[in-house]
C-alpha cells in the first residue's frame, strides 16, 4: 500500500510540477554555459588582437578614464594574463545594483562593443529563477525543486527491488515497443541522472529557502557568514569576492532556483548604492591621485611580492583612507570558474596584510563558499559539468514520458471498464419478462459470454442483468422466471472454484422450480473427454430434477469455438423470436518474438521443461496471474507429409488467401478426415484452425519480458504435443508467434499487504513467480512458497531467484518437496500437513492461498489437505471471499 501511495503521488506531481522542472532544467542547462556562450556570441567584446607590448596596468586604465570620461565612476578593474583577453572595468550605472561590466581594449583602453547577449541570458536567468513571475514564480520554482527531491527518492523506491543486473538498471532496451519502451526509457534514464538531480535539487534549494540554507551550513559544519552591506561589488568573473558565500548569494548567475532577494534581506536602500560614489569618496578624503597611487603599488606587489601566479586579477577601488586595497585573483588553472583567492594589500606599509587561498580551504568550506559551481557541476571538473548540463536537458523527457504512461494507463483502465459494463439502453421494454444471465467462470471466458449475451438481449430492448453464480440465492431462483446459465467446467469435471459454494449450498437441496424457464451454455475442452462440459450437464440435470423447463437443449462449447457460441445465439434468437446480433469470443492474436529458450531441467527424470521469453513490437499490459494464449502451428515436416499424402505441390496458390498452400496450412488441423473437394479453397475450408493453448505467465510487465514455463508433452503417436512442440522445438529464436494475453481475474494478485501462501509443482511455478514478483515489487514480504518437483539437483526451477528472495527476506518461508530425493516420496501437500499449525496462524492473519500446477495429484491433494487442516467450512469461505485462488490444469 505504501508503494502504491508513493506511485500515485509520483505520477500526480510528475504531470503537474514536471512542466516547471522541464522549463527550469532547459534554462538552467543554457545558463550554466553563459560565459562560454557569451564569448562565442560576442567574440569582439571579449577578445582583441594581441600586441607586442605590455597591457595597460589598472592604474593606467583608471587614469585614462579620469582623463577622457571623468563622469564614469569605477568600482573595480580586472586584468587577464592572456594576451588576447580584454580588460573588464566594472562601473557605477543607474539601475545596476551590482554595477555594469564595461569591456575595454587592454592595450589602449578603447571601450569595446557592448555584450549583446547580456539581455538574452538575463531573460533566461529570470525564467529559471522565477518563471518571470516575480515572488509568486520564486515560490513555484522553490516548491518544484522540493518535488524534485521527492521524485528522486520515490523513483528509486518504486523501481526497487527489480532484477539486480547492470543491464536491467542501466541499459535502455530499444527492442521494446510501446508502453514498455516508454517505461524503460523513463526508468533507465532516470537511474542515469539520479545523482545529478540530487546535486541540482539540494544545491538549488540553497537559494530557495533560508531554512534549507541554514541547515546546509549546520550539516557541513561551516559558520554562516553574516550579511553585510556590499558597496559597488562588481559582477561576473571580475568579482573579487567570488569565494565569499554571502556575496555568492547576492551574485549567483545560474541555479535551479537561485532566487534570493538580497536587497530585502540586507535592508539595502532603494536608491542606487553607487549614486553617491563621488560624494562618499570625497568625504573620506580619497582623491583620484591617491587611488592611482594605491593601484600602482598594489599592481607592483601582485607581480613581485605575491609569489603566486594567476590567470586574472581584480582590484577593487579603495573607498576608505585606511591604506588598504582588496584584491581577488584566480589561479593559473582554477578548480572552477569561481575559485578565487583573496588578498588585502596595505599599500602604505608595502606588505600583504591578509592572504586567503582557496586551495587551503577545507572541503566543506569550499562547498559552502562555491555553491553555484557545485550546483552546475563545474566544482567537480568540466566533464561532470557537461554531464550535469545533459542531465538538466533531459528534464522534459521525464515530463513527456510520464504523461504518455499516464495517458496509456488511463486508456487501458477505460477499455477494461467498458469491457465489464453494459450501458443500459433507454428504450428497454419494461413490459417484457426480465432475463437473468448467470455465469460460473474460472478464467473469465464464461463471464465475458454472459455479458455479451445480456448486451445482445438489451440491444433487442429486453431487460437483462448479469450475476455471478456464487451470488445466486434461492430467492433469485424463485423470483426469476427466465435464467440463462453460462458455466465452465474446471479441472477434472469440477465446478469453477467460486461456484463450489453454490454447488454445496444450493444444488444439494430440493427446490420447486416449476416456474423457471432456463437454458445452459456449457464451456469445456474436448481434450478432456472424460469431463467435457461436466459441470454444465450437472447443473442442467439438477434444474430438470427440480422441475425447471429447458428452453432448448444444453449447448456445448469447445475451447470458445465461434461456431458453438453462435449455436447458443441462434437458439436464443429462435426461442425469443428476436433479431440478436451474432456473438463470439474474438481471438485477436498479436505478434510476439521469442528471444530466449532455456532448458530448466537438464538430466531430469521428467520431461524437458523450458523457460521461454518473448517480447512484443506493440504496446502490452497484463497482471500477475494472467494467461498467455498462443496459436500453435504445424511443423514444416508435418505440412510436408500432408501435402505428399494428398499429392499437392507446396507452391500451389490458395485464391482466397492469395498465398501458397504451405503457408496457409501453418495453423490448420491436418488430422481431420478430408471429404472430396473440387479445388484447394474447398480443401482449406474443411480444415479447422488448430485449437489454441494456454499457459500461465511467469513474469510481470515491469520485467520487460513475457515468460512462460512449458514442459514438452508426448502424444500417443510419440510426437510432441501441439502447443509444447510448437514452442519448445519448432519455433526458432527471433521467430514471430501468435500470442494473446487473457485476463485471469480469479488468480490476480491481491493489492494489499496481507500474507500470501503460494503452492505449486512443476511448471505451476510460472503462475506463482508472477504473483511473488508483483508482491515483491510492492515490497509486500509476507510470502510463503511451497514448491515441489522430482529432484532438487535437476528440477529446482528458478533456484537463483527464489534463493535471492529468501536471502533478502522477500519471502518469509520456503518449503521444498522434491519427491525423488529420498526413499519415501514427499509432495507439497505433505509440507502443508507438516506445517499445519503455521498454516492456521497465517490464515488467521488473513493470508490468501494461491495454487498453481497440475489438477491431477497436486491440486486435488492440496485441496484435501486444506480441508483436513482448516475444515471444509473454512476452505469454502476462503474460496467465496477470494482467499483461495487456483490456476490448475
Amino acid at each position: 500500500m505504501l508503494k502504491k501511495t508513493f506511485f500515485q503521488i509520483h505520477w500526480f506531481l510528475g504531470i503537474t510540477a514536471g512542466l516547471i522542472l522541464s522549463i527550469m532544467g532547459v534554462t538552467g542547462a543554457i545558463y550554466s554555459y553563459e560565459q562560454p556562450l557569451q564569448k562565442w556570441w560576442d567574440h569582439e567584446s571579449f577578445y582583441v588582437q594581441a600586441e607586442n607590448k605590455a597591457k595597460l596596468t589598472p592604474a593606467e586604465i583608471y587614469q585614462h578614464f579620469q582623463t577622457v570620461s571623468p563622469e564614469i565612476k569605477i568600482n573595480s578593474i580586472t586584468v587577464s594574463k592572456e594576451p588576447t583577453e580584454t580588460t573588464t572595468v566594472n562601473i557605477v550605472k543607474e539601475g545596476a545594483r551590482k554595477g555594469y561590466n564595461m569591456m575595454v581594449n587592454p592595450y589602449n583602453a578603447e571601450v569595446l562593443p557592448d555584450i549583446q547577449s547580456r539581455k538574452f541570458f538575463m531573460f533566461i536567468q529570470d525564467i529559471h529563477r522565477t518563471l518571470t513571475a516575480g515572488e509568486v514564480g520564486k515560490q513555484i520554482t522553490g516548491a518544484s525543486t522540493l518535488m524534485l527531491l521527492f521524485f528522486i527518492f520515490s523513483g528509486i523506491y518504486l523501481r526497487w527491488p527489480k532484477k539486480h543486473s547492470l543491464r536491467q538498471w542501466f541499459a535502455v532496451k530499444p527492442q521494446l515497443k510501446g508502453r514498455n519502451f516508454i517505461w524503460d526509457l523513463h526508468a533507465v534514464v532516470g537511474t542515469w541522472v539520479v545523482i545529478f538531480y540530487l546535486i541540482l535539487a539540494c544545491t538549488g534549494l540553497f537559494w530557495s529557502y533560508d531554512w534549507w540554507r541554514s541547515g546546509m551550513f549546520k550539516v557541513l559544519g561551516v559558520e554562516r557568514p553574516q550579511p553585510t552591506l556590499q558597496e559597488g561589488r562588481p559582477q561576473g568573473r571580475n568579482n573579487p569576492s567570488h569565494n565569499n558565500d554571502q556575496h555568492q548569494l547576492n551574485n549567483s548567475n545560474q541555479t535551479v532556483s537561485s532566487r534570493a532577494n538580497i536587497r530585502s534581506e540586507q535592508k539595502i536602500p532603494e536608491q542606487n548604492e553607487h549614486s553617491s560614489h563621488a560624494e562618499k569618496t570625497s568625504k573620506r578624503g580619497l582623491s583620484p591621485e591617491q587611488i592611482n597611487t594605491a593601484l600602482t603599488a598594489s599592481w607592483t606587489a601582485v607581480n613581485t611580492k605575491l609569489e603566486r601566479d594567476y590567470s586574472l586579477v581584480t582590484f577593487t577601488i579603495p573607498k576608505k583612507m585606511d591604506g588598504k586595497l582588496e584584491i581577488s585573483f584566480a589561479d593559473v588553472i582554477p578548480q572552477h570558474e569561481r575559485a578565487r583567492n583573496k588578498a588585502t594589500y596595505d599599500y602604505q606599509k608595502g606588505h600583504f596584510e591578509k592572504l586567503d587561498l582557496y586551495a587551503d580551504k577545507k572541503l566543506n568550506e569550499k562547498i559552502m563558499s562555491s555553491m553555484l559551481p557545485v550546483h552546475r557541476g563545474s566544482f567537480f571538473g568540466p566533464i561532470i559539468q557537461f554531464l550535469v548540463m545533459l542531465a538538466a536537458l533531459t528534464m522534459p523527457l521525464f515530463f513527456i514520458t510520464g504523461w504518455m504512461l499516464y495517458l496509456k494507463r488511463r486508456k487501458q483502465k477505460k477499455l477494461t471498464q467498458q469491457a465489464r459494463e453494459i450501458t443500459p439502453l433507454t428504450d428497454i421494454d419494461s413490459s417484457k419478462s426480465p432475463w437473468l444471465v448467470v455465469y460460473a467462470s474460472q478464467t473469465g471466458v464464461s463471464e465475458q459470454l454472459a455479458w455479451r449475451t445480456a448486451a445482445s438481449l438489451q440491444e433487442a430492448h429486453q431487460p437483462a442483468s448479469v450475476k455471478a453464480i456464487q451470488q445466486l440465492s434461492i430467492n433469485d431462483l424463485q423470483q426469476n422466471s427466465q435464467i440463462l446459465f453460462v458455466v465452465s467446467t474446471y479441472g477434472t469435471g469440477e465446478a469453477p472454484d467460486l461456484a463450489s459454494g453454490f454447488v454445496k449450498r444450493i444444488m444439494s437441496q430440493r427446490i420447486d422450480l416449476k416456474h423457471l424457464n432456463y437454458a445452459v451454455l456449457a464451456l469445456g475442452s474436448k481434450e478432456y473427454s472424460d469431463s467435457y462440459c461436466y459441470f454444465g450437464h450437472q447443473l442442467d440435470d439438477w434444474l430438470k430434477d427440480n422441475g425447471a423447463h429447458a428452453l432448448y437443449d444444453l449447448i456445448e462449447v469447445d475451447n470458445a469455438n465461434t461456431a458453438d457460441i453462435q449455436k447458443w445465439n441462434s437458439a436464443l434468437a429462435e426461442y425469443t423470436d428476436l433479431e440478436l446480433q451474432s456473438m463470439s469470443i474474438e481471438k485477436i492474436f498479436d505478434e510476439w518474438i521469442m528471444i530466449k529458450r532455456e532448458l530448466l531441467n537438464p538430466d531430469s527424470l521428467g520431461a524437458p521443461a523450458y523457460n521461454l521469453e518473448f517480447t512484443a513490437s506493440h504496446e502490452t499490459a497484463w497482471k500477475a496471474g494472467d494467461i498467455a494464449e498462443i496459436q500453435p502451428g504445424n511443423s514444416s515436416n508435418r505440412i510436408k507429409k500432408f501435402l505428399e499424402k494428398h499429392n499437392i505441390a507446396a507452391e500451389s496458390m490458395i485464391n482466397s488467401f492469395n498465398l501458397p498452400i504451405q503457408d496457409v496450412l501453418w495453423d490448420k488441423d491436418l488430422t481431420v478426415n478430408i471429404e472430396p473437394y473440387n479445388n484447394l479453397d474447398e480443401l482449406i475450408q474443411q480444415l479447422p484452425t488448430l485449437p489454441s493453448r494456454e499457459y500461465s505467465i511467469a513474469s510481470i510487465p515491469s520485467q520487460q519480458i513475457l515468460r512462460l514455463v512449458v514442459r514438452q508433452q508426448i502424444d500417443d503417436t510419440g510426437e510432441l504435443g501441439l502447443g509444447s512442440g510448437w514452442l519448445t522445438a519448432h519455433v526458432q529464436l527471433q521467430d514471430r508467434i501468435a500470442l494473446r494475453i487473457r485476463s485471469n481475474e480469479s488468480f490476480h494478485c491481491i493489492e494489499d499487504d496481507r500474507p500470501v501462501i503460494c503452492i505449486g509443482n512443476g511448471t505451476g511455478i510460472a503462475g506463482l513467480m508472477s504473483i511473488l514478483s508483483e508482491r515483491i515489487e510492492y515490497n509486500h514480504t509476507n510470502n510463503w512458497l511451497i514448491f515441489g518437483e522430482r529432484q532438487q539437483e535437476h528440477d529446482y526451477f528458478f533456484k537463483a531467484t527464489v534463493q535471492a528472495w529468501q536471502n533478502t527476506a522477500m519471502i518469509k518461508r520456503l518449503d521444498l518437496a522434491f519427491s525423488r530425493d529420498q526413499a519415501e516420496k514427499v509432495y507439497v501437500h505433505h509440507k502443508l500437513r507438516e506445517n499445519a499449525e503455521i498454516l492456521k496462524q497465517w490464515i488467521g492473519q488473513g493470508a490468501v492461498i494461491y495454487v498453481c500446477g497440475s489438477i491431477k495429484g497436486m491440486a486435488t491433494d492440496v485441496d484435501q489437505a486444506l480441508n483436513d487442516i482448516l475444515t471444509e467450512t473454512v476452505v469454502e469461505d476462503l474460496k467465496q471471499t477470494g482467499r483461495y485462488r487456483r490456476d490448475v490444469y
